[in-house]
């Protein structure tokens, strides 16, 4: 499979994506508009073993709910992560059996090696 996970309204998304230059290839699913459904959370799932890895913190309901002072489980993140769609960790890249998530430099430099072999 290759495909990215992005928020089209989201700048950080938008210039990495520019960045990698995502092939034809891949498939884009923007999440405000397309959604995420419990089978490919669960797909990501079987390629990291952890939901909190999909999870991100920065998102603002984390923030107003005030999780971090809460003991999240696996399955807590699921379901977080089923109910809105800030919670994903952005963007995710999956290309054939790698997976690549967040914006650190670190990540979208190993997805764009992933990509182009570079």
């Amino acid at each position: 499979m290759k495909k990215i996970y992005y928020l089209s309204t989201c700048d950080t998304c938008k210039r990495i994506m520019k960045e990698l230059e995502i092939p034809q290839s891949f498939i884009k699913q923007d999440l405000k508009t397309q959604g995420i459904s419990e089978e490919e959370i669960e797909e990501l799932y079987n390629m990291t073993h952890n939901y909190e890895a999909l999870f991100s913190k920065r998102a603002r309901l984390y923030k107003e709910r005030d999780l971090k002072n809460q003991t999240l489980l696996d399955e807590d993140y699921l379901n977080l992560l089923l109910e809105h769609y800030t919670f994903l960790k952005r963007p995710i890249i999956v290309n054939n059996d790698e997976i690549f998530i967040g914006n650190s430099k670190k990540t979208v430099a190993a997805a764009k090696n992933s990509i182009h072999g570079n």
